[in-house]
């Protein structure tokens, strides 16, 4: 009988995303085909200590996720222990880690370093693409050179605007209000203002940078929120889009419209666009994708202009969310795939790209490289 894939997943971690994280993991784990898989959980707590975790941490990671927690008595594991067997157990065919880490230390290559070191497979994106996708203003300038459209903005780094925050939000002034401000290295929308007027500008940026040292003030744009699921490592496919369709008070995706008020928001798949419209949404996905070099995974969102019906690039997500609300795997069970082939081709993907960089030479000389 061939022995099962281990795999680990990767989840919590020092972000403001860690509960989103936990009910992540937990779908994930759900799904997981268990004929063809054998899953290990590893949490990484708020200070960055990695605990091998039962299932029990994540059978009640449910509701409010502000209220979940990590089981503080689990014991501390290593790196070591994502390939090793444990005692008298057979070791397994293969491993590929599956870090369902989402923001800072998980999503922005610094865990996707670490497992190249230990030349372990895992799903998602490379290093590059990792840290580029997190970075909101190098991926804006990135699709912006490639010719792909994103909505105006500009930057204001922390120390600037402690130096003369007059000068620093200036530019700003440019694109007129309503404005919004988010941490250039965040997802989930933590963090994110939408300003009506001047007067909010300044408190929305300190805000955003008890997030990051760097914070993004984009033009507001009447838009429908549509996004798009991107799957596969060289010949990437698109999902059928979907639409987000925000009902709560703050009047944007939020991070209460999505995960604490249960009326915050409501979906449609497939969103209501032209087959022209859907086509194209789908070609910037797929382009998006290559653009930034990524792999395996991403969610790539989207503005359609209510009046005009321009289409821009807002963001992508390289780990985006498993949660039972999240537009990924929804819009990947729309295009017909289920969230148990999704991640089984999410897990072949990994062990391909690992294969892969196996392959290159890593010296110049006769014989073998490695």
């Amino acid at each position: 009988m061939k022995k099962k894939t281990r795999v680990i997943l990767l989840f919590g971690g020092r972000s403001a995303e860690h509960e989103v994280s936990i009910l992540s993991a937990r779908n994930v784990l759900a799904a997981l085909d268990r004929e063809r898989f054998d899953p290990r959980l590893i949490g990484i707590d708020r200070g960055g200590r990695w605990h091998s975790e039962s299932e029990r941490t994540l059978a009640g990671a449910t509701g409010d996720p502000r209220a979940l927690a990590l089981d503080p008595a689990a014991p501390a594991v290593g790196i070591d222990s994502l390939v090793a067997a444990a005692p008298g157990e057979a070791p397994a065919e293969d491993v590929v880690v599956f870090p369902i880490l989402h923001g800072t230390f998980g999503e922005d290559g610094t865990v996707q370093g670490l497992l190249e070191l230990g030349d372990v497979a895992y799903v998602g994106a490379g290093v590059l693409g990792s840290a580029v996708g997190m970075d909101k203003e190098v991926a804006k300038r990135l699709l912006r050179d490639a010719g792909i459209p994103v909505v105006d903005f500009v930057v204001v780094t922390a120390a600037a605007f402690a130096r003369d925050p007059a000068a620093a939000l200036a530019p700003a002034a440019a694109f007129g209000y309503p404005l919004f401000v988010k941490p250039s290295n965040a997802g989930s929308s933590v963090g994110v203002s939408r300003v009506r007027d001047a007067a909010g500008l300044a408190p929305a940026v300190r805000a955003a940078l008890a997030f990051d040292r760097k914070v993004l003030i984009e033009r507001a744009v009447d838009a429908r929120e549509i996004e798009c699921a991107v799957l596969g490592n060289d010949d990437p496919i698109a999902s059928i889009p979907g639409e987000i369709l925000v009902h709560h008070a703050d009047g944007f995706y939020s991070y209460d419209a999505k995960y604490v008020d249960p009326d915050g928001a409501s979906w449609r798949i497939p969103a209501d666009l032209s087959p022209a419209l859907t086509a194209k949404v789908q070609s910037l996905a797929v382009a998006t994708f290559r653009a930034l070099e990524l792999a395996g995974m991403a969610r790539v969102d989207f503005f359609v202009g209510r009046r005009d019906g321009a289409l821009y690039v807002n963001e992508v997500n390289t780990i985006p969310g498993f949660t039972a609300i999240s537009m990924y795997p929804k819009m990947w069970e729309a295009s017909g795939l289920s969230q148990t082939a999704l991640l089984s081709r999410l897990i072949e993907l990994a062990i391909e790209r690992r294969d892969g960089r196996r392959a290159l030479r890593t010296g110049v000389g006769p014989g073998p490289s490695r």
